[in-house]
């Protein structure tokens, strides 16, 4: 029997599910400059104020002309002035639209001036004393974008709870949009346990080890963009992790912690949690990262990871970020599975905690 087999393992599907229902997400807001929110929720939907692009304009360096049913390759055009980015055509007093033999010099981006109904490619063109003449035939709209082709005013641009990227923060400042309402920020408390860690930098010592656990794990919150309060390593002892835990719950909606959530004679963690909240589950059919716990204390939630170095890479990719996710104000999207084709053979790794992490392996024979 392997471990993910024995008896008493929430399997991994039914843990995420139970931590999912279980959570609820932040409700306080603030509004921020724009410049300032990536990696933050957003707390509403987010309407367009503006058409993208703003007006008709010119996809090409060229003319724009009227176009009538068709042209003849020896008609000529009086070219009356020109549209740039930034300086759209302005017509003569006593007139506001193009006339068929007129045009105007027209750059990419422009505005298209009115009356124009299609924009020639320069390259099909040449000028002969202020005269053009076009050299192929034009259809009725070419080269314009129209506007709201990119985005249409008043149309949803992007969705409440959704984090914003990079991209997100171009788009909205092209529809003028300088401070958006997003979701506070999640408080996320951070220890290790145990006697035999040392913090990097310390002397070596017989039986000890250097902390990387909780090293990795603030590195990775910083991703998420919480507030993040480093509690350090913690002692395998219980009146010293009872008061960690309350002085963090104080501040916290989120503890993680490493270490102390196995059955080792000085793994404390479980039993102290028993005593001031509830632990929703302990240990998951999952592999690496069996000894996992979540549960809830007065004010904040719990997340209990092994050990193990890889154990808590695993666990915090597969469980705790999802619920940080959701605790954030995003909605809950599956893990992407893939199936993959090992080149040899696992070793000491069964198939179905590979399976409950979120990955398919197919052995090649």
């Amino acid at each position: 029997m392997d471990c993910c087999s024995q008896p008493n393992l929430l399997p991994f599907e039914v843990a995420l599910a139970q931590m999912q229902a279980a959570l609820t997400s932040v409700t306080e807001t603030e509004t921020i400059e724009l410049g300032l929110a990536l990696d933050r929720v957003l707390a509403v939907d987010i309407f367009a104020p503006i058409n993208v692009p703003a007006h008709d304009n010119s996809a090409m360096d060229g003319y724009a002309i009227h176009l009538k049913n068709s042209i003849h390759l020896t008609e000529k055009f009086t070219v009356i002035g020109q549209s740039l980015a930034g300086h759209p055509f302005i017509f003569s007093e006593g007139k506001n639209i193009l006339g068929e033999n007129e045009t105007v010099r027209i750059m990419t981006g422009a505005t298209i001036p009115a009356g124009a109904n299609a924009v020639v490619m320069q390259e099909n063109t040449h000028l002969d004393n202020n005269q053009l003449i076009i050299h192929s035939a034009v259809s009725l709209g070419e080269n314009i974008r129209r506007a709201g082709d990119d985005i249409q005013q008043d149309s949803r641009v992007l969705e409440k709870g959704r984090r914003i990227t990079a991209l997100d923060i171009g788009l909205l400042s092209s529809l003028g949009i300088s401070h958006i309402a997003v979701f506070r920020q999640l408080r996320v408390a951070v220890l290790t346990t145990g006697d035999e860690l040392l913090a990097a930098g310390a002397a070596p010592s017989d039986g000890k080890i250097f902390d990387s656990n909780r090293p990795l794990l603030l590195a990775l919150l910083q991703r998420l963009n919480v507030t993040i309060k480093d509690l350090g390593i913690i002692a395998d002892n219980p009146d010293q992790l009872r008061n960690t835990f309350l002085n963090a719950d104080e501040w916290a909606d989120v503890i993680i912690s490493t270490g102390g959530v196995s059955v080792g004679d000085a793994d404390y963690t479980k039993t102290v949690l028993d005593e001031l909240g509830e632990i929703n589950f302990w240990k998951v059919a999952i592999k690496p990262g069996k000894p996992f716990a979540f549960g809830k204390l007065k004010n904040s939630w719990f997340f209990g990871l092994p050990g193990n170095p890889v154990s808590t890479a695993v666990t915090y990719h597969q469980l705790v970020v999802p619920g940080l996710r959701k605790l954030s104000g995003e909605p809950h999207h599956s893990p992407l599975k893939l199936n993959a084709i090992t080149q040899s053979r696992l070793k000491n790794i069964p198939a179905e905690s590979i399976f409950s992490a979120g990955f398919y392996f197919k052995m090649r024979e």
